[in-house]
């Protein structure tokens, strides 16, 4: 299989992508931080809809996308409805998140979708459907509890993985830090037995902040920080962010450099 390519920029390869989220709630804010963020290091933007008080009305998510399109450039945009049960801030019907995730598809400037795969009736159909609209798709999982034990965060990312998702995405929350340390693992061994897909894993809160800087060397490839507002515990400002990924991986060029020689 061919790498996972949008918009000239391979995902999974090397330094891992910085996603910043927009949580806004009014579209005058959506279209002022995604403007901001468009002129950023931020490698992806991603808007999260269900921060959005006026996700019903479907117009207004119609005029945010046509003013947001010219501004995007190489920046990947990624559309995301967080249901309830997955952490997120609204709830839908299964027939309402099927019209946002159409929305999205049919903007013209989203470029990935998330799909929360283990909500989904029929996952493999969706996926396939909006693959077929010409959309990216992230399938994704959110344990806000615990750290399942590594078997069930293999089996869950594998689920995934068969489902036919161009990224698998998980993210679940550590009691100790054995639970961080079982997380690396598993993105380690999945990375290494499905190297086509990508693959976005984090331990989040304070504890699993070590979990959002190493991916270049466990697998991730991708993280997620914060400019104003996070999105989710345990993001790292975006700016502290870059500053890390770019320690780390001029550290891991200058390794291989000097092992070639």
């Amino acid at each position: 299989m061919k790498p996972l390519e949008i918009k000239h920029r391979v995902i999974g390869e090397g330094e891992p992508f910085i996603c910043v989220p927009v949580v806004e709630q009014d579209a005058q804010s959506v279209i002022r931080e995604i403007t901001y963020l468009s002129q950023s290091t931020a490698d992806m933007i991603e808007w999260r809809v269900d921060a959005f008080r006026d996700f019903t009305d479907y117009n207004a998510i119609r005029s945010v996308f046509e003013a947001v399109a010219p501004l995007l450039g190489e920046k990947l945009f990624l559309y995301t409805f967080r249901t309830a049960h997955q952490g997120g801030m609204a709830q839908v019907s299964a027939e309402q998140l099927n019209d946002l995730h159409d929305l999205a598809a049919e903007s013209g400037c989203v470029d990935l979708v998330d799909l929360e795969f283990f909500e989904e009736t029929r996952p493999l159909h969706k996926i396939r459907r909006l693959r077929e609209m010409g959309v990216s798709v992230i399938a994704s999982h959110h344990d806000f509890e615990q750290t399942p034990p590594p078997e069930v965060m293999k089996m869950l990312l594998e689920k995934m993985c068969a489902g036919g998702a161009d990224i698998v995405k998980l993210a679940v929350m550590p009691q100790t830090y054995k639970d961080v340390l079982n997380l690396l693992d598993v993105t380690a061994q999945f990375k290494e037995e499905n190297p086509d897909t990508p693959v976005i894993t984090m331990s989040m809160g304070a504890l699993g902040g070590i979990s959002r800087v190493c991916g270049e060397t466990f697998g991730s490839c991708v993280t997620f920080g914060a400019h104003e507002k996070p999105s989710a515990p345990g993001q790292f400002a975006m700016k502290e962010l870059r500053q890390m990924l770019d320690t780390i991986h001029a550290s891991s060029q200058t390794s291989q450099d000097q092992q070639s020689r």
